[in-house]
């Protein structure tokens, strides 16, 4: 008979008891949730304690919150916002030069080949998932800058598919297939135009005649389930098109901005609740994954310079780019620093490397670690730097 300490009924409510733990303990001392659940998520996993691994139960789970985080952000967000060509530029420049810097610094260390390639591309990614929930946790999603990180964040996530596309064929069979990138970027760009317009177009006004029926009047939580249903909807056919789940619940979340509803309990205020609950969850596992004692002597000084070289890049090639198009100073650095925490979306290029056998165990720890720090780093520097006067007139 399974043990109390096995079952999966005892790992939920560990995990859930944990996270919301997590949550409450950084709101108490003043920093971010991101931050506490992270800590706590090294604490309980395999690094300290060892009471949780990372499981494909905790992955599921994981994966679940990123969802409806993404999806709750996506209320702060006109659809004009992730189109708009400056922030495709500060995506595209975003993600050339973490690339390049990342394969030098492997290349610099003596690594091989296929292990500077898959550097390159883990430095590319960025993890729209951290910046957005410490924005809207110190509430200045609105501001100029949020946006572009936002909107910049979302070309990166394709933008860094297509590198992951590349660098797969390059390792793998030295050759690099033009019409796979090709077919890639024009699934994701389809999907993104469709899914925008069939959700702003369609399923916006669908709901707001829901709301007229009889039957919202009398099951207020009728619209709300509809529309977690086109949240998961939207995310498995993001993922069906290749591109991450998170992106198709943004998009969701997206094309129902600011509908407005007079029957039906809020759709915002019920998804709002609901996430804080398994965005927890998502921000404990990145910190279950990083096995610190995994991580060899030798590759401590890798590990210290690939993460200045990831903050560095980002910083840079995000930042630069949105001063040259306007940007004053400190909403240039603001983007930069949001676009600097990789996150789960490196840990994901990290896992295929190591699964393909194109990587060791040695450089996937380094990867998910550097991850983990950039992750730490932004909100960090947003509440103690940038927002420090904003975060303390929200409290």
């Amino acid at each position: 008979m399974e043990s109390a300490a096995l079952s999966i009924e005892f790992q939920m409510s560990l995990l859930l008891f944990l996270s919301l733990a997590g949550y409450l303990l950084a709101s108490r001392i003043n920093q971010s949730a991101t931050i506490g659940a992270i800590l706590v998520g090294v604490l309980v996993g395999p690094s300290v304690l060892g009471l949780i691994t990372y499981t494909d139960f905790v992955q599921s789970l994981a994966h679940l919150g990123a969802i409806i985080l993404l999806f709750v952000i996506g209320f702060e967000f006109n659809i004009r916002d992730i189109l708009d060509l400056r922030y495709g530029v500060i995506g595209l420049v975003g993600v050339i030069i973490p690339w390049i810097g990342g394969y030098a610094t492997a290349v610099l260390f003596g690594l091989d080949f296929p292990s500077a390639v898959f550097i390159g591309t883990a430095l590319t990614a960025t993890s729209i998932a951290i910046t957005a929930n410490v924005l809207k946790e110190i509430g200045v999603l609105q501001t100029g800058a949020a946006r572009a990180i936002i909107g910049a964040a979302v070309i990166d996530d394709i933008l860094s598919l297509l590198v992951l596309a590349v660098a797969t064929d390059l390792v793998v069979s030295g050759d690099v297939s033009a019409t796979s990138v090709v077919l890639m970027l024009v699934k994701a760009v389809g999907f993104i135009v469709v899914a925008g317009a069939v959700g702003y177009f369609g399923i916006r006004k669908a709901i707001q005649r829901m709301d007229a029926t009889p039957l919202a009047q009398k099951y207020p939580e009728f619209v709300f389930i509809f529309a977690m249903m086109v949240a998961f909807l939207y995310a498995m056919s993001a993922s069906f098109v290749g591109l991450s789940g998170i992106i198709g619940a943004f998009l969701a979340g997206v094309a129902l901005a600011g509908v407005e509803l007079r029957q039906s309990k809020g759709v915002y205020e019920g998804a709002d609740y609901f996430q804080i609950v398994f965005a927890s969850i998502f921000f404990v596992s990145l910190g279950i994954l990083a096995d610190i004692r995994a991580l060899t002597s030798d590759m401590v000084l890798f590990l210290a310079a690939l993460t200045v070289v990831a903050i560095v890049t980002k910083v840079a090639g995000c930042g630069l780019p949105a001063r040259l198009m306007g940007m004053c100073r400190e909403d240039s650095l603001i983007v930069g620093f949001g676009m600097a925490p990789r996150g789960e979306v490196a840990m994901i290029v990290a896992l295929i490397g190591l699964d393909s056998g194109l990587i060791g165990q040695s450089v996937f720890v380094v990867i998910v670690l550097m991850s983990l720090l950039t992750t730490l780093i932004t909100p960090i520097v947003y509440r103690n730097w940038f927002f420090r006067g904003a975060y303390c007139a929200v409290e």
